[in-house]
């Protein structure tokens, strides 16, 4: 279990509890985000749900589980977005990093930065030896972080997934924890 709030440059990693239903709304509820994410955009009671529910885990030490953190401003307090480490085979010591951030604070790397802390995380202190990234081909904003993160893309699944009403093909990107020791 990782120790709160987890610091980087410029944000703090935290658990999410019930007081920040409004903050997860002000990105969650936008339906530019939600083209390329499985879920639909979030009212009050969906929010309060997954508070309740997904972001309730503050540990991640066994294949299955999934720990979601709110990214906040060290500055200002205010959220911005959310980063999730799931914990995927126990066998291969496999994860994969997902990122949703509030489009009003895109192109400062908030991102890249919240994501880079959840590598270093699922590397050096769960023990994993591979986390992947999958993402649809039309992000490009979330394709470009993979990138600055310095994971390689393995491949593009062309039309792989029927998903709101329509094919879409996926970029899958990997980073292995010999590679992420290499670059820091």
């Amino acid at each position: 279990m990782p120790t709160y709030p987890i610091r980087t440059e410029r944000l703090l990693l935290r658990p999410l509890t019930v007081a920040d239903a409004d903050g997860l709304l002000a990105y969650r509820s936008r339906p530019e985000i939600h083209p390329y994410i499985p879920t639909e955009p979030w009212d009050r009671e969906r929010a309060l749900d997954r508070l309740n529910t997904v972001f309730t885990n503050t540990e991640l030490t066994d294949e299955g589980q999934a720990l979601g953190l709110g990214v906040e401003l060290r500055e200002t307090g205010q959220l911005v977005g959310d980063v999730t480490l799931f914990y995927r085979s126990r066998e291969h010591l496999g994860g994969e990093v997902g990122y949703v951030f509030n489009p009003d604070f895109g192109g400062h790397g908030y991102a890249t930065e919240a994501a880079r802390a959840m590598l270093r995380l699922g590397f050096e202190e769960v023990g994993l030896r591979r986390i992947v990234a999958r993402i649809d081909e039309r992000n490009t904003a979330s394709a470009n972080v993979a990138r600055r993160l310095g994971m390689r893309q393995e491949a593009l699944l062309v039309e792989n997934e029927f998903f709101k009403g329509e094919w879409s093909s996926e970029l899958q990107f990997a980073m292995l924890a010999a590679e992420w020791r290499h670059q820091h």
